[in-house]
């Protein structure tokens, strides 16, 4: 079986495998006008264990939408958990008071409450998940696909990819800091993160900006839990983890997605990793990026991708007319160790797959953003803001946003109407992938030097005096988060709003 969806008619055709075929983790399906999708919990095999993780899934237990482009996205989205919680549609542009940040957009839905939404979805490759504490960790993700052209003569095949942890979350944020636990996040106190061990985060006080003139000094000190150990200047990682995962599976059990010789295959995918980034590495297989974030761009050819936390990647794959077995594998930046899925064509042969890549990949950068043209950029208009934004670091796994960490509150001031030029500078030693809610933007300037870049809603900022440049109308009135999507380094303070000035 596979959960893509194809205008061919050979999947009916009973086609068999060498090797079992994996029930698939995410069988999406259109949806119909009304659908109901409830916050719960879900039981994986992983490694040979039973893990008790969170979900968002429709009655029959199908995790994950997929839509046609003009089609009313109206779930009524349900909680089933002890505890409040919410869902963000990441990557969709709703009204405010749709957009699933819990105290900010909307007040977390109650234990067994239930909240209707209804907006018309922006079309490309997206995803649901959680903003309610450190839950995003323990998998309370799904896709949400609009399919720009119905009718396209290809297969879609929806991989989400996640790191996973036997640990709770809450307790390596607490080992990170130190101790002190999570800043100021919407929602407040957090909701238990471990699903089998109901608890809730540790709390406490905020804490205030820091003058980037003192930031170096007080970099240096950088430290407590797991990053005091690290070397500041060189690591990547600051949460090592059990196993990588795609579409809730590991390499040691894959899941094998039938396709067509000769076939086109639309590969959406999507990083919903807590603090993983990876390289995508197609194989045999030579692909053309057509979209990021769910936005088209001029195809970029070539076998391996960078795809930060957040991020979304089509990749369109023309299979071999001889067929076969193609693995797609993501592998985690700077190391070895992957994840993936199998393409295989009818018959073909399917062979065990080490978890571990041939060598080391190299570090998520810039080296695909460089060539990245969107195929409908902003209009062109000068700014009416500028913005210059610190990404900092300090002691006690504190990051921050200026003096913009939550805590200490003060929100970027927009207007409506305006063209917002917006210059992250990242004085950290780690990448940050940047998200805008209810917005997205053109990157302009990479590094200083302008380029005419993708339409996005998540930009890598590369560590050590990085500097990246987006643009975006401020189109979509209300308070909207502005965040790093590593979601330790949020809940540590990277995070802040976009504010609309009355």
């Amino acid at each position: 079986m596979t959960y893509s969806i194809t205008r061919r008619g050979f999947l009916a055709a009973g086609a068999t495998f060498t090797a079992l075929s994996a029930l698939p983790a995410f069988p999406l399906r259109a949806a119909q006008p009304t659908l109901n999708l409830t916050i719960g919990t879900r039981t994986l095999e992983i490694n040979g264990k039973a893990a008790t993780v969170f979900g968002i899934t429709q009655p029959n237990t199908m995790s994950g939408v997929m839509l046609n482009a003009g089609q009313r996205f109206a779930p009524r989205l349900s909680n089933s958990l002890n505890e409040p919680h919410l869902i963000h549609w990441h990557g969709q542009t709703p009204p405010m008071t749709q957009d699933g940040v819990p105290d900010l957009s909307q007040q977390p839905l109650a234990a067994g409450a239930s909240f209707q939404y209804d907006f018309t979805p922006r079309p490309g490759t997206h995803w649901m998940h959680s903003h309610h504490g450190l839950a995003e960790q323990r998998l309370m993700a799904a896709p949400l696909i609009v399919r720009e052209d119905a009718a396209a003569d290809e297969q879609d095949v929806v991989v989400l990819l996640h790191d996973f942890t036997w640990r709770d979350p809450a307790e390596i944020l607490s080992e990170l800091t130190g101790g002190g636990g999570a800043h100021d996040m919407h929602g407040g106190s957090a909701p238990s993160t471990q699903p089998s061990l109901p608890q809730s985060m540790p709390g406490s006080n905020a804490h205030s900006g820091h003058d980037m003139g003192n930031m170096g000094g007080d970099m240096g000190g950088m430290g407590g839990g797991m990053m005091g150990a690290m070397d500041m200047m060189s690591h990547l990682h600051d949460v090592e983890y059990d196993a990588y995962l795609a579409n809730d599976r590991t390499l040691a059990d894959p899941e094998i997605t039938l396709v067509e010789a000769g076939g086109r295959v639309r590969l959406r995918l999507i990083n919903g990793a807590t603090a993983t980034a990876f390289q995508i590495d197609l194989g045999a297989l030579e692909g053309r990026v057509i979209a990021v974030d769910g936005n088209a761009v001029q195809p970029v050819q070539g076998r391996r991708f960078p795809i930060a936390m957040g991020q979304r990647l089509d990749i369109l794959l023309d299979i071999p007319k001889g067929g076969g077995t193609f693995p797609v594998f993501a592998v985690r930046e700077g190391e070895a160790a992957r994840t993936g899925i199998v393409l295989a064509t009818p018959g073909a042969k399917i062979v065990k797959l080490s978890e571990a890549h041939d060598s080391a990949v190299a570090a998520v950068g810039l080296e695909l953003e460089s060539q990245l043209i969107a195929l409908n950029p902003l209009k062109q208009r000068a700014p009416d803001r500028r913005i210059e934004m610190a990404l900092g670091a300090a002691s006690n796994y504190r990051w921050m946003l200026d003096d913009r960490s939550f805590g200490n509150h003060a929100p970027l001031a927009v207007r409506s109407g305006e063209r917002v030029q917006l210059t992250f500078n990242n004085f950290t030693p780690m990448m940050h992938p940047m998200h805008l809610h209810g917005h997205h933007f053109q990157v302009v300037a990479l590094n200083g030097a302008p380029v005419n870049g993708a339409m996005r809603d998540t930009v890598i900022v590369p560590a050590h005096m990085g500097s990246v440049t987006i643009a975006f109308d401020a189109d979509n009135i209300g308070e909207w988060v502005l965040h790093c999507h590593n979601l330790y380094h949020m809940a540590a303070g990277m995070m802040t709003t976009v504010r609309y000035a009355a």
